[in-house]
C-alpha cells in the first residue's frame, strides 16, 4: 500500500499527532479530555475525580473506573498526610520507582521500599513468608500516618491488614492493588471489610491491579497535595 493511502487510514488522532506534533504536556491534557468525555456518569466536580482519571489514563481502559472503590475519607486523609510530610511506603521496587520524586520531595514525603533490604530476606526465611509480607512487618514502625501503596503482593496486603488489626501500624491510607489470582481478590475485598477500623483507602475489586495502578493514584494525590500547598 502506498504510503499516502496509508496515511489516509490513521485515526484522526494519530494524524493529528503526526501532523501537530503535539507536545507531550498536550498529549496527556488531550488524552484526560478523551478520559472525561468517555466517563460522563461520573460527577466530575468529586474530590477523587483526578485519581479516577489517571487510574484510568495509566491503563488505558475506562472500563476499570467500574471496579474502583475509593474510601470516602481516602482524599483527605491522603492530603494531611502528604502535606505533612508523612512517608510513602510500598511493597516493591516497581511502585517505589514510579512514583513522583519531584512532588515527593516537594513535599518532604520519602519513598520508602524494603523489598531488597536483607533484613527482610532472612525474616522472609526465617518465618516462611514472602519478601512483600516480610517488608511489611520491618516497616510497621514507620508506617504511622503514612501513605502505603501495595501494588504487586498479596500477601504484603494480608499482612499490613494483619498489622492493622494488632494495631501494630497505623497508616493514614491504604493504596491496596495488587494483581493476580491468588489472594489478590480477597485480600482487596478484606481492605474494604476493613474500613470500619477507621483506615481509609483506594482499591480495585477483583483479580485486575499492579504497580501502575498503585502509582497512578499516589502521584494524583501528590498532584492535588502540592496544588494545594501552592492555593
Amino acid at each position: 500500500m502506498h504510503e499516502q493511502d496509508r496515511s489516509r487510514q490513521l485515526p484522526g488522532l494519530v494524524m493529528a499527532l503526526r501532523e501537530q506534533q503535539l507536545s507531550p504536556r498536550e498529549i496527556e491534557t488531550r488524552s484526560l479530555q478523551i478520559i472525561a468525555s468517555l466517563l460522563p456518569h461520573v460527577d466530575q466536580r468529586r474530590l477523587d475525580w483526578p485519581v479516577i482519571q489517571r487510574v484510568v489514563h495509566s491503563t488505558g481502559d475506562p472500563t476499570i473506573a467500574h471496579s474502583l472503590r475509593i474510601h470516602p475519607n481516602a482524599v483527605q486523609a491522603a492530603l494531611v498526610a502528604l502535606r505533612g510530610g508523612r512517608p510513602i511506603i510500598t511493597d516493591v521496587r516497581m511502585v517505589a520507582a514510579g512514583i513522583s520524586k519531584r512532588l515527593a520531595a516537594k513535599l518532604g514525603c520519602e519513598v520508602v521500599c524494603a523489598i531488597d533490604d536483607p533484613n527482610v530476606a532472612d525474616l522472609a526465611t526465617r518465618e516462611g513468608i514472602t519478601r512483600g509480607a516480610a517488608a511489611m512487618v520491618l516497616l510497621a514502625g514507620q508506617m504511622d500516618a503514612a501513605t502505603v501503596a501495595i501494588g504487586n503482593a498479596p500477601t504484603a496486603l494480608f499482612t499490613l491488614l494483619d498489622l492493622i488489626r494488632s494495631r501494630n501500624a497505623n497508616p493514614a491510607l491504604i493504596i491496596g492493588t495488587p494483581v493476580g489470582f491468588v489472594g489478590a481478590a480477597e485480600a482487596k475485598a478484606e481492605l474494604v471489610a476493613l474500613a470500619d477500623t477507621g483506615v481509609p483507602y483506594i482499591t480495585l475489586e477483583g483479580t485486575r491491579g499492579g504497580s501502575a495502578i498503585a502509582v497512578a493514584a499516589v502521584n494524583a494525590l501528590l498532584r492535588l497535595a502540592a496544588d494545594r500547598n501552592e492555593a
